[in-house]
């Protein structure tokens, strides 16, 4: 464990990180930074393909910080997993997604486990950064690393240290994110803190991994189910002809004992959609059901659906159908000014309005084409927004209010809108063409 201490003190250890995605690859700069020789790890070959290129891939991640950091060879990308060997200090950064059932779909950290196994060394220490249910890493990472006749706490190391990224927000970073970790054993939790604190401002230490998993949990546990509750509102108050956006405002001017959540279109991201149901699977196994988890996910899944009846009435309200008419849609990442559209709910519109025969655009200046992903394969390319374009759309429906969009511009051309977000603010200036959503 010394050894190990001392090459992470002194900046000598050869960090690695397994998926190159939006928490891995801020993780490899980061490191990069403080001073240590990074490899990147990804099964995607365009991935590596670009790092190795010194190319980013991701809208807030400078193609210059790469190129500086692979020049001078901080930085280097593979998919040769044998590679794994000659680390001091590996990172587990791969997706946690459901399963079509909605349970937890692990394949993911079990095939990343199983190849860190096959070539795990003496002194190693690996840590668990994706969201998962409390007992994922000693009930499944453990006991593959001690396969090998290895010692947990002597032979290797082995934490879960939640990621905590928060793309397109300005106001903190890798480095100003505070960082839980949990070890299997004492010395596993030093040696994970020592890491940390090379790269990291704060880090809090709580008694094991499990609390840690939990963590990040209860963190997008409070997040959904907050959201839940601002959308229950927005169709309550729909139906009561009262402004939810106005109602929000004025409540968070309150200046203790309340914290504003704002409606949408429905869930978005890696992490709200998915992560609340990874702890109402496990709970199932101690005989306990999480009400608030499963009447939130109710409340959430029903909102596209609730968009889709206020497309109707707007194009209603014009005389049409919602079968055969043209709809715009602005803005496919799931949140405002980044290039994500993991879970996006935009997505799951897309789909309910295809299914009743609307005639599907969209645009997004962050998102040129939509990729077939694990629930969709739409085939679209985002359009130039004209004002031809807006003129010829039956209905323009906002699902993402991106900061480039001019809604007065857009509001001016359009025949129709649905807003989602509440983009456009003087809409009383515009009765009988702008609805809320």
């Amino acid at each position: 464990m010394q050894k190990l201490l001392q090459k992470i003190i002194t900046r000598q250890a050869h960090i690695g990180i397994i998926g190159l995605g939006y928490v891995g690859l801020p993780l490899v700069l980061r490191f990069a930074e403080e001073g240590f020789t990074v490899t990147g790890f990804d099964i995607d070959p365009n991935k590596v393909r670009n790092i190795k290129a010194g190319k980013s891939y991701i809208k807030h991640i400078p193609t210059k910080k790469i190129k500086e950091f692979i020049k001078n060879n901080r930085v280097q990308a593979t998919d040769n997993f044998k590679k794994l060997q000659t680390l001091d200090a590996i990172i587990i950064c791969v997706p946690t997604p459901l399963n079509d059932m909605r349970e937890p779909d692990l394949q993911y950290v079990e095939n990343t486990g199983r190849l860190i196994s096959e070539n795990l060394q003496k002194g190693q220490l690996i840590s668990l950064e994706s969201t998962t249910y409390p007992g994922t890493t000693d009930e499944i990472l453990l006991p593959l690393f001690e396969k090998n006749s290895f010692k947990v706490g002597k032979d290797f190391f082995l934490v879960f240290s939640p990621e905590r990224e928060d793309p397109g927000n300005k106001n903190f970073t890798t480095q100003t994110i505070p960082k839980v970790v949990g070890g299997v054993t004492p010395a596993c939790l030093k040696v994970g803190q020592k890491l940390y604190e090379q790269i990291i401002d704060r880090v809090v230490c709580v008694s094991s991994t499990r609390s840690a998993e939990l963590t990040k949990l209860l963190e997008n546990i409070y997040r959904c189910v907050n959201i839940a509750l601002v959308n229950e509102l927005k169709m309550l108050t729909d139906r009561m002809g009262i402004n939810i956006w106005e109602v929000i405002e004025a409540s968070a001017t309150k200046p203790f004992g309340f914290s504003p959540f704002y409606p949408g279109p429905g869930l978005g991201g890696h992490c709200i959609p998915i992560d609340p149901f990874y702890l109402s699977w496990k709970a199932r196994a101690y005989d306990f059901t999480t009400k608030f988890i499963e009447l939130a996910g109710e409340v959430n899944t029903a909102i596209p659906y609730f968009v889709e009846r206020k497309v109707m009435e707007a194009l209603n309200s014009q005389k049409k159908s919602l079968k055969g008419s043209r709809i715009l849609v602005l803005g496919i990442a799931y949140k405002k000014d980044i290039d994500d559209d993991r879970e996006s709910p935009a997505l799951k519109l897309i789909e309910i309005l295809k299914d009743r025969g609307a005639l599907i655009q969209y645009n997004d200046p962050f998102i040129p084409k939509l990729k077939k992903s694990r629930k969709y394969n739409f085939n679209l390319t985002s359009v130039k927004l004209t004002k031809s374009l807006l003129q010829k759309a039956d209905l323009v429906l906002i699902t993402t209010d991106h900061s480039t969009y001019d809604y007065n511009w857009i509001t001016q051309h359009a025949r129709l809108i649905v807003d989602t977000r509440n983009a456009i603010k003087n809409k009383k200036k515009y009765a009988g063409k702008i609805f809320s959503a």
